[in-house]
This record gives structure tokens, C-alpha cells and sequence, in this order.
């Protein structure tokens, strides 16, 4: 038996043609349609990027528990299960994370390894800029990206198709050979939407402003045809990953793979192109479009083959599959399930689906229903990290952030290891974006959130079951005000609680123009605002919690319109500051139009 996983980053479901009608030019997505099993329930889990492949190691969530980290001595891993059984397991890849402190246990698990370098302004390529490491670390990660293109000048010297090389040299060195898993693992189409001129010439259309292929997390405040833009150069890069895919396929055709071999399509996550306002991921709640995965499954135990399935699967039920599928038994601690039982005859697989980013929303869907459980506080708080690996994406923890860990006690899962319990802080605070609730059937675009407190209770319940089964600490229903010891009730319900905040954050962010006196005083530094006692006194009263809170996170030139792009300020209280601020008498801080940005 042998296995091949193909894996993308930021894939959206909607964009390919087995499930949405499309612009993408990608027939090689219908062509394995008619090959495999489409998928048209599967959700993520944990997010993002390494997150997402500690559970396709695991089997189990980990969001719960801690964020963005290596796998952890406890955990099981399927490529090393398959490997310490006998079965040959390859990665190939060009998934920069890999490398990083937060990602640097992962490969070793696999019998043997390939990397590409050159994405998302990857450290390879050392060329002394005038610049030198000045400036943000976007700001040097998008100059280093612009050194690594300059060393791609063809689509052959592009990493994925260095990658798609290596996977098909695996392939045909290996295919009359039995008992071995490839991962064959692109970072496409993850931003920055690189492609060659081939691939942009499938999307012709008239652009005149400023190179748009790697947008940053925020609102959308761009101008539609910049929008646009970004969709077409990201549209570009799918029609590539399309490519590699037909070369897999290929492959499998020439060598008569079919009757033997599992194949697995999937990504971790999508990416948002504007929907619902917002450029990304992880800064926003996770909507439809960001966790509702594509995903293709060929297995030679079912035959089963142009066709669909609707049960509600997920991210956990990939290493279960890989498993019993080379004849060995998932662990205890693995939460997933086989896919073949839904080949077999769509039987349910789990109840509920749960899914998220350490500190954001926890949410949770039954396949219908859409539940996104915000903090019950503003301080999104308590919330604690539990490792044994502590590591952040990029860097270690800090001294500061060690300094005063506990020991905690052991979780089911941590074959009786005790971790380190460090106090956390997230990437965004979900209760200023409030709980939210959807229903699919009625509003299948996920844009108009519904109250019905009837509703509500039920998925709280299935949202506190499944994190209890998970073994969530104590302080995640703290966090999310759900009472930790007994069966929530109708006093644990936010959605009517926090719905002014939640319709507020879901407004569509205008751009500076649309503001009174174009947003001249939108687009001052915060922190040179309140060097004005005129406009600290205005930003006291619209937006207290800024003033009262320490800006020591703040960089230096962040404005008031840029600091809406990732934290939700409503258009009437962007307005009313605009009004005031340019109302201000001259003398002083003077708020005119002429300081607006272009």
C-alpha cells in the first residue's frame, strides 16, 4: 500500500469549480473530482499554518491549549507511526515555517526530507540592501521577498515547482516500491500571490495603481479595482497549484497508481479576498471562508470515485485515515476518525465540529449552525499557554514571558507529563468583534448573524461537550464565560449580550475620503493625537479604552483609520472623531485636510 498527501496553503473552496462556479482556470481540480471522493463538510480546526499540521500529525485540536508551536514530546505523529512501523515516509516541501523556531520538530518525523527555500520573503538569498535591517519586520520580510524573486526569473526555478520536481522524482523512483507515504506539500497559494506572466495572462483586465499581491491582515480600505487586482493575481497562482496537481495526476495515470495508493487534496485553511470586508486570516473571526476546507479523497479500500459526501468531517480525521488505511490503530489520544466509514455510507462521523486560534473566538459548527463564542470580557482573559516546547512562530518565548511559568497538571493527552502553564496574550481580541451565530441553511454567505437564544443553547452545550472532551483547561471556560462544572444555561448566552459591538465590527471599513474633512485626523499618528490634550479629551470619550490603555504595542505611526483596519471601530464613532477632530479651533494641534494620506 503507499500513500500520497497533497497538501496546499490557503486554498479556498470557492474558488475551485467541484464546488463554486469560479473565474479560476483550474480543470485539473474537476479532473480529480472525477477521480476521488469531494468533500462538501470539511472543516478545519486548529489554525493557523502549523497549528493546522500538528493535527494532521495528532489527530487531536490543540488550539485549546496553546498556540502557534513544534510539536510537543507527548504528541503522537502519524508520519513517525507509519515510519516506526516500517512504512517509508517523504516530505517535500516549500513551506517556509517549517524551519522556524516554531515549526522545527515537524520534518524530523519523517523518514526522509526535502526543502525548497524563496517564499514569503524566506531568509535565503543574503543581499545587503542600502536599507540594511532597517524599518518593521514586514517591512524587511517584504524586501527580503523581492531579493528571493529576483533568483526566480522562470516558473522552473519558482519553489513550487522545485517542489512538484521532487515529489515526481520521489514518484518515479519509487513507484514499483510498497509501503511508503510522500507528502508532497506546497505553500501555495498563501500570500504573496507570486506567479509567472503565463499564469497572469489567463486573468487580463486594466490595473493601473500600485503592485497588490500580498495584502496585509486588515479591513479592506482599497479601492475596488485594487481589489479585484489581488483577486486575479491570487486567481493566477491557483491556476498553477492546478498545474502541479495535473502533474501528480500524471503521474498516478502513467505508473497505475490508482489501484493502490490513497490520495489526500486538502489545505489548512482558506483566505479572505475582500468577503466580509477583511484582507487574511487570524485578525478577524474565522468565517465560511476561511475554515469550510476543500478536500479530495481517493481510497483504493472503497473505490469510491466521482462522487460526494456531505458529513461533517475535519483537519482530525486525516491521521486516523492514514493509519488504518497501512493497518494500524490510531491512538487513544486521537480524537479523528477513519474517512473510510463515510466512503462506506456517509455515516456520521462527529456531532459537532470545533475550530479556531489560540484566543480568539472557539467556535463551533454541527454542519448547519455556525457558533463563534467570543470572551465574556474585554481583557480576553485568563488565557495560558501549555508546553513543554515554548516557542513562538518565530522566536522563542522571552525571559519576561517565562519568568513566572507553573507547573500544570497533566492533561489526558500528555501521557502524564506536566507542562508549563504560561500566561498568554492573543493576537486579537474576539470580544471586541462579540459572539456571533449563524445558520447556513438560510444564509449560506455567512452575512447576516441571527439571535435566537434557543439556537444559541444548544450549540453552547455542543461547544462546552466537545471542549470538555477535548480536556480544555479550566480557564478556556473562563475565558468565554461558560461554567466549567455544570451544563451552561440560559444566563451563559452572549449572542443578544454583545450584539451591538458584533454588528458594529461587521460594518465594511469606508476609506479616509469618506469621512468628514477626508479623514484628516483619522490619519494622524495616535500617539502624536494625544499630545494634544484637545484630542486626548476627544479620543477619552469615543474610544476610552485606547486612552486607558498602555500603547507600548503601538507602533509609532499607527493612525486611528489604520488601527480600524484591524481592531473594530464602528463607522459612526470614526465619523463623529473625524468631525470633532477637524473641528478643532487653529492654536496647537490643527487637524486639516492636506495631512491626509494619498
Amino acid at each position: 500500500m503507499k500513500a500520497i498527501i497533497l497538501m496546499f496553503d490557503s486554498l479556498n473552496r470557492h474558488m475551485l469549480s467541484p464546488y463554486a462556479d469560479t473565474i479560476v482556470d483550474a480543470p485539473n481540480f474537476a479532473r480529480l473530482a472525477e477521480k476521488s471522493v469531494t468533500f462538501d463538510n470539511f472543516y478545519a480546526g486548529s489554525m493557523p499554518c502549523m497549528p493546522a499540521r500538528r493535527e494532521m500529525h495528532t489527530g487531536r485540536y490543540n488550539f485549546l491549549h496553546r498556540s502557534w508551536g513544534p510539536l510537543e514530546p507527548f504528541d503522537d505523529s502519524m508520519p513517525e507511526m507509519l515510519g516506526q512501523a516500517g512504512i517509508h515516509t517523504h516530505l517535500v516541501s516549500d513551506h517556509p515555517h517549517y524551519w522556524e523556531d516554531g515549526g522545527a520538530t515537524y520534518h524530523p518525523r519523517y523518514t526522509t526530507w526535502e526543502f525548497f527555500r524563496g517564499q514569503e520573503g524566506d531568509p535565503w538569498k543574503g543581499v545587503v540592501t542600502p536599507q540594511g535591517s532597517a524599518g518593521t519586520a514586514m517591512t524587511r520580510t517584504r524586501r527580503q521577498d523581492a531579493i528571493n524573486r529576483s533568483y526566480m526569473p522562470t516558473e522552473a526555478e519558482h519553489p513550487q515547482t522545485r517542489t512538484v520536481d521532487a515529489g515526481l522524482e520521489f514518484i518515479e523512483t519509487n513507484h514499483a516500491a510498497d509501503q511508503w507515504m510522500l507528502q508532497l506539500e506546497l505553500f501555495d497559494p498563501h500570500e504573496p500571490f507570486f506567479t509567472h506572466e503565463g499564469y497572469k495572462a489567463k486573468y487580463p483586465h486594466e490595473y493601473a495603481g500600485p503592485e497588490f499581491d500580498w495584502p496585509s491582515y486588515q479591513k479592506v480600505s482599497e479601492p475596488e479595482e485594487q481589489v479585484d487586482h489581488a483577486r486575479y493575481e491570487y486567481a493566477a497562482l491557483v491556476s498553477m497549484c492546478d498545474r502541479s496537481l495535473g502533474r501528480v495526476l500524471d503521474a498516478m495515470d502513467r505508473h497505475g497508481l490508482w489501484k493502490d495508493t490513497m490520495l489526500v487534496v486538502n489545505t489548512d485553511h482558506g483566505f479572505l479576498l475582500g468577503e466580509h470586508g477583511w484582507w487574511a486570516k487570524s485578525v478577524m473571526p474565522w468565517f465560511k471562508e476561511l475554515v469550510h476546507l476543500p478536500m479530495f479523497l481517493w481510497d483504493p479500500r472503497t473505490g469510491d470515485r466521482d462522487t460526494r459526501r456531505g458529513a461533517l468531517t475535519q483537519t482530525i480525521d486525516i491521521a486516523p485515515t492514514l493509519l488504518r488505511f497501512f493497518g494500524l490503530e490510531p491512538t487513544p489520544d486521537m480524537q479523528g476518525q477513519d474517512l473510510a466509514a463515510v466512503l462506506d455510507d456517509d455515516a456520521e462521523v462527529h456531532q459537532g465540529a470545533l475550530f479556531g486560534i489560540h484566543g480568539g473566538h472557539v467556535n463551533v459548527t454541527d454542519g448547519r449552525y455556525v457558533y463563534m463564542r467570543a470572551s465574556a470580557g474585554p481583557a480576553n482573559a485568563p488565557l495560558e499557554d501549555f508546553t513543554l516546547m515554548p516557542t513562538h512562530m518565530r522566536a522563542r518565548f522571552a525571559v519576561g514571558e517565562l519568568a513566572d511559568w507553573q507547573p500544570a497538571e497533566p492533561f489526558r493527552f500528555t501521557k502524564g507529563l506536566r507542562s508549563m502553564k504560561i500566561q498568554s496574550r492573543s493576537l486579537m481580541n474576539p470580544w471586541t468583534h462579540g459572539t456571533l451565530l449563524f445558520d447556513l441553511d438560510a444564509d449560506p454567505g455567512q452575512n447576516y448573524p441571527i439571535t435566537d437564544d434557543g439556537v444559541e443553547l444548544r450549540m453552547l452545550r455542543l461547544l462546552a461537550g466537545l471542549m470538555h472532551d477535548s480536556d480544555a483547561p479550566e480557564s478556556q471556560f473562563d475565558r468565554l464565560g461558560i461554567p466549567f462544572g455544570t451544563v451552561p444555561d440560559t444566563g451563559h448566552l452572549l449572542v443578544r449580550k454583545q450584539s451591538d459591538r458584533a454588528a458594529a465590527a461587521l460594518e465594511q471599513l469606508p476609506p479616509l475620503s469618506g469621512f468628514p474633512a477626508a479623514g484628516a485626523g483619522l490619519n494622524i499618528p495616535i500617539l502624536e493625537l494625544r499630545q494634544d490634550p484637545r484630542c486626548e479629551a476627544i479620543l477619552t470619550k469615543h474610544l476610552p479604552q485606547l486612552v486607558a490603555t498602555e500603547l507600548i504595542n503601538i507602533r509609532a505611526q499607527l493612525t486611528l483609520h489604520q488601527m480600524a483596519r484591524v481592531t473594530p471601530i464602528s463607522e459612526a464613532v470614526l465619523t463623529q472623531l473625524a468631525r470633532e477632530l477637524a473641528a478643532l479651533p487653529p492654536g496647537g494641534r490643527v487637524v486639516t485636510a492636506g495631512t491626509a494620506e494619498p
